[in-house]
């Protein structure tokens, strides 16, 4: 994105393991019951991932809403089926979350790109909008960012042009099956408006905020010649990550009041499977090994290059090469010790920038095609992964719980999943 996640901001998430650290003892706990509160929803099941085909097959029709700029088409296309319990003595699923924070398009052709590869290996995959990203520069005024000046943003504002080429991808992405989270506004990480310092009224005025953007972009656009997001954003949204991984506790219970079902804005955690906090599934970056280093690096894009050039998104490109390959290397080991032991969740978080040459573009390529396919494989949305956590027998779930970072299960899973 132009202008987002500008070194001196994103140095908050640390360089190594850092913050992961810091909570890598919190694991699971005692587990809340099963059964969501999206029982009337598609969910993830068995086989691939929800991503598989295109949008094809001509623009949906569907109930306009408020002023147009969202329509209700009726059921997510290219769901997985309802999710089933696992049987006693089952091998879990690996999933794999791949999520994109702002996901905004600006004539780098980053968003297609991806939705195509999620097309071409039957993923989905989760995208954190940044609210305003739909919102035109010359109705910055109407954004009020809470302890900061009417219309300030840090990430600024995209072109008229660039919020249109969002628009069709935002569209393309839900009708491709992928989930559409929110990743809020303006992006504040630092000073007195920091994200890290608002109350739970101010995320409140922030998530409205978010949201009247994406609901009402032919409004503050004029553009009511354009086709509308093909979905009810209120009940799609359940789910987002803050900026900077900063201000989780004050979110919570707002988010909570607002029906959310997870955050994804731990500051890092450990491969283990997920718990809750304050009723909501939290689902954290996770430190993954990585390649040359004795400490363990957050599974995002902005954390790796940290390591790597330190304080320039454009670093020697004599070391591009080898920056890739470590880069990709760091997923796949995350990846592979999952896999091969506790089968824990793997996160991965990402931003459609051409940082470093965009060598963290191809690595998250190389990446997804290496895990792709392989036998119990799962690349899903952040959504769709805890429709099959609350689907699941919570004995279930606490057994997985009981596995530590890179601990198989003592006798295989038939032994340690039975009655």
């Amino acid at each position: 994105m132009r202008g987002i996640d500008g070194i001196s901001r994103r140095g908050l998430l640390g360089t190594g393991l850092g913050a992961a650290a810091a909570i890598g003892a919190a694991g699971c706990g005692v587990l809340g019951g099963a059964g969501g509160d999206d029982a009337g929803r598609p969910a993830a099941g068995g086989g691939k991932g929800g991503g598989a085909g295109s949008a094809g097959g001509g623009r949906p029709q569907g109930r306009p809403i408020g002023d147009g700029s969202t329509a209700d088409t009726g059921r997510q296309p290219k769901q997985p089926g309802r999710p089933a319990p696992l049987e006693p003595g089952q091998t879990p699923p690996q999933f794999v979350v791949f999520s994109w924070d702002g996901a905004g398009e600006v004539g780098n052709g980053l968003f297609p790109r991806f939705l195509d590869l999620a097309r071409d290996h039957g993923a989905a995959m989760t995208f954190f909008l940044s609210g305003i990203y739909l919102l035109p520069e010359s109705k910055k005024s109407l954004y009020r960012p809470p302890n900061n000046p009417a219309g300030a943003s840090d990430i600024g504002y995209l072109t008229d042009a660039h919020i249109k080429d969002t628009l069709e991808n935002v569209r393309r992405a839900w009708l491709d099956g992928h989930e559409i989270g929110t990743h809020f506004n303006g992006h504040f990480c630092g000073g007195s408006g920091s994200v890290g310092k608002w109350t739970s009224e101010d995320w409140r005025s922030e998530i409205d905020q978010a949201v009247k953007f994406v609901t009402e972009w032919k409004t503050n656009s004029g553009w009511t010649d354009l086709d509308p997001l093909p979905f009810d954003y209120r009940r799609e949204l359940v789910g987002g990550r803050t900026p900077c991984l900063l201000g989780q506790d004050a979110l919570l219970p707002t988010a909570r009041k607002l029906g959310w079902r997870y955050d994804a804005s731990s500051p890092g955690g450990r491969q283990v499977w997920p718990d809750k906090r304050q009723g909501l599934w939290d689902l954290p970056l996770q430190a993954l090994p990585f390649p040359g280093h004795s400490f363990e690096v957050l599974s995002m894009d902005y954390n790796i290059l940290a390591n790597q050039s330190k304080n320039s998104t454009k670093g020697d490109p004599a070391r591009y090469p080898g920056w890739k390959r470590q880069a990709t290397d760091a997923y796949l080991a995350g990846f592979t010790r999952a896999y091969e032991t506790n089968r824990a969740p793997l996160f991965i978080g990402n931003h459609f920038e051409q940082w470093n040459g965009g060598i963290y573009m191809d690595a998250v390529e190389e990446a997804l095609k290496g895990m792709a396919g392989k036998k119990d494989v799962r690349l899903v949305s952040f959504r769709q992964f805890v429709d099959w956590l609350d689907a699941q027998d919570p004995k279930i779930l606490a057994k997985l719980c009981s596995l530590g970072v890179g601990e198989s299960p003592t006798g295989g899973w038939k032994d340690h999943l039975r009655d």
